[in-house]
């Protein structure tokens, strides 16, 4: 497995901590938990982009946040 950014590896760890504590938080369990969490990145950014498209940010939006959050996605999909 290659090494995670800081940020991909912190939303890894938060995923797998909503598990009980004796539940073991090894890569077989986040094996199971990656695609769905790819995907609840990838619809965050979506409604960011649904939010800028309604003029409900006001100066453009978030289009920083969108591409690290989408990099994260990628990071994590890739791995």
């Amino acid at each position: 497995m290659t090494e995670l950014s800081i940020a991909a590896q912190a939303v890894r760890d938060a995923v797998l901590a909503t598990y009980a504590d004796n539940i073991p938080k090894d890569d077989s369990l986040w094996a199971l938990e990656r695609a769905s969490t790819v995907a609840a990145l990838r619809a965050a950014v979506d409604q960011m982009r649904y939010s800028d498209q309604l003029g409900l940010t006001g100066f453009g939006g978030y289009v920083q946040a969108q591409d690290q959050i989408l990099a994260i996605a990628d990071e994590l999909e890739a791995q």
